[in-house]
């Protein structure tokens, strides 16, 4: 669900979403009004230091292609698409701006808004109306900043001149317009119909768009070899050779200028010719290259490009600046920083690190190994403490990080592989009625930091309803403010009973609206 931001709210961008890669949609429209809507790219001080990062109508992405103009779409007036981690480290602010292009002021606009979707789903939106301002002709909707972390601020703060007088404000320069020359007349003909030239449409949201594959290699472009009527020098061909005996196979001609070779003896396979392999016996596959040799046939260029560094860039470090960054659905990478908090990883889980990292052994105490083994929620934990990126895997998992803000999540032991040292956890008994002295237990995670859950598969959240039951060997999690109990679903006849469905136990989740549960496709 989107946050609702008022003029003045901030907040850090990672707390609205994980992504880097966003879109940011402007909403504005009044009476008879047309509407600018541009973002400029300004350094420390506030200024716009470098001209390629004012982004408007006329220049219509950075130079790395970081921001980009993307048009009227999806009910916005202007979108643009930001790509976070591929700004350059002097821009330290992005200000989204609406001006007037004619007459009119900004207490004539209608409800608008700026809105930021990350992934498709909208995040944080601000909302404003006309009778926000008076006289002005232009008003600055929302800012990106940098401030140890990237972070957006709702300003919706207006401006008494228009784009012009926006641009000297962030130290940018007008360009005088020259007087337009006046065009010749001629008397040709008018000009033919034509359509109008496409659109380019917006690229793709996800992972910043690598290098671009080569252009197909043309095929049949060679000139065609027409061969001479008549041979040069006036030289004449030799006649067709005589069609072969019946029942032999013909030979073949001779090169021109050279005599034919003999016949090879009855029974016998013909020579080869000087310079090739002979043939192989009848039967007999021909001999081939030794293996590992190159063959010198070109097999075209691969799709990401020619070349050793091409075919690995699809698996090099995704580094995002974030604390925990997923490197691929298997992989995690967690950064460690001097005086930040440890990570409590399960032990073997570290498959490569770099830096300066410390792994010691995590005990539980003698109360908490009771209780673990009471409970089937012992976790064998490593502490990894110093400066540098562990990585972090268990036998192909998929893992997840889920960002706890002062709230809690259930996660069974199994299921854990990682979390922050900071995050508070215990054993939680869940209460069996259906069974008599029957319970199963769980791990509760509290506060604020991230705890890394492992699936089998790609896993399904549900929202908690008064009808959802679950298996209580695939479910994975499920937030701490649902209440699960065991419900059983055997039934006695008075006849010997059979047998029985193996969906006799399963938990049963009741809870307000905003509860959830998580199931694996996979039963442990």
């Amino acid at each position: 669900m989107a946050r609702e931001f008022q003029r003045g709210h901030k907040a850090k961008i990672s707390d609205l979403t994980a992504g880097t890669d966003l879109y940011v949609g402007v909403q504005i429209a009044g009476p008879g009004l047309s509407f600018d809507i541009s973002c400029f790219g300004l350094d420390a001080n506030e200024q716009l230091s470098d001209d390629r990062y004012f982004i408007f109508f006329n220049q219509p992405k950075s130079p790395e292609e970081s921001l980009q103009l993307l048009g009227a779409q999806a009910g916005d007036t202007e979108s643009f698409r930001v790509t976070l981690d591929r700004i350059p480290a002097n821009i330290h602010k992005l200000s989204f701006t609406a001006t007037l292009d004619g007459a009119g002021q900004m207490s004539q606009v209608g409800p608008g808004y700026i809105r930021i979707v990350a992934g498709g789903e909208e995040v944080v939106r601000y909302a404003f109306t006309g009778s926000e301002f008076t006289t002005e002709r232009a008003v600055m909707l929302g800012d990106f900043y940098l401030k140890d972390v990237w972070r957006f601020a709702a300003v919706g703060q207006g401006f008494d001149g228009g784009l012009d007088a926006l641009l000297k404000n962030f130290g940018g320069e007008v360009a005088e317009e020259e007087p337009a020359a006046p065009e010749p007349v001629t008397g040709g003909a008018p000009p033919a119909f034509a359509p109008p030239a496409q659109s380019t449409p917006p690229p793709a949201f996800g992972a910043p768009a690598g290098p671009p594959a080569p252009a197909p290699q043309p095929v049949h472009t060679a000139p065609t070899i027409v061969a001479p009527v008549n041979p040069p020098g006036g030289t004449v061909p030799p006649p067709a050779p005589a069609p072969a005996p019946y029942g032999q196979p013909a030979s073949a001609p001779a090169p021109y200028g050279q005599p034919a070779p003999a016949p090879a003896p009855y029974g016998q396979p013909a020579p080869a010719p000087f310079g090739q392999a002979a043939p192989a016996p009848y039967g007999q596959q021909p001999p081939g290259p030794p293996q590992g040799v190159p063959q010198g046939v070109p097999q075209g260029v691969p799709p990401g490009g020619a070349g050793l560094q091409a075919a690995l860039q699809p698996y090099r470090e995704l580094p995002t600046g974030q604390r925990w960054t997923p490197q691929n659905g298997q992989l995690m990478r967690v950064d460690l920083g001097e005086g930040g908090s440890p990570v409590l990883a399960r032990q073997g889980s570290m498959v490569m690190y770099q830096g300066k990292v410390d792994f010691g052994y995590k005990g539980a105490g003698f109360a908490g190994r009771i209780v673990g083994n009471a409970t089937g929620q012992e976790m064998q934990l490593m502490r990894c403490t110093g400066k540098g990126q562990v990585f972090l895997a268990e036998e192909g998992a998929h893992l997840h990080p889920v960002e706890l803000q002062g709230d809690g999540i259930c996660v069974s032991a199994e299921n854990v592989l990682a979390f922050d040292e900071s995050l508070q956890y215990e054993v939680r008994r869940i209460e069996g009625h259906g069974i008599p002295g029957g319970a199963l237990f769980t791990m509760l995670f509290q506060g604020t930091g991230t705890v890394v859950v492992k699936t089998h598969g790609t896993p399904v959240v549900l929202p908690v309803t008064p009808t959802t039951f679950a298996d209580c060997n695939a479910v994975v999690a499920w937030s701490a403010a649902s209440q699960v109990i065991i419900s059983s679903q055997v039934r006695l006849r008075r006849n010997a009973y059979p047998g029985h469905s193996g969906e006799t136990v399963n938990l049963q989740f009741r809870g307000a609206p905003g509860n959830f549960i998580v199931v694996q496709p996979y039963e442990v």
